[in-house]
């Protein structure tokens, strides 16, 4: 079947990041993330400004498989009472990284 990790942080502190996103082009890229030995990146990924939302698209090669990729989206959706990534007035990270429980 395989596996493989996601390392969410560089697209956490994209929305941490004191910038006026809505003056941003549309499909600009706010970051990039290259491949490497700490991540599952088959490609270099981008976090972009698209359409008013931060979205990250990226290709991530499965380990202990024979061969294989998977291509994932990620994009942050504030739903009702949610308090968000805490952009507004703080520099301060309001989530915590936690440990992989399996």
């Amino acid at each position: 079947m395989g596996d493989a990790e996601i390392d969410m942080r560089p697209f956490l502190e994209a929305h941490q990041m004191e910038l006026d996103f809505q003056k941003l082009p549309n499909g600009c890229a706010i970051k990039r993330i290259r491949p490497g030995r700490t991540n599952c990146l088959a490609e270099e990924s981008s976090i972009t400004w698209s359409n008013g939302k931060i979205k990250q698209d990226m290709i991530l090669r499965l380990r202990n498989v024979e061969c294989g990729e998977l291509e994932v989206m990620l994009e942050w959706t504030d739903g009702p009472g949610c308090k968000g990534l805490g952009r507004e007035g703080s520099k301060k990270t309001p989530w915590m990284p936690t440990k992989r429980l399996d």
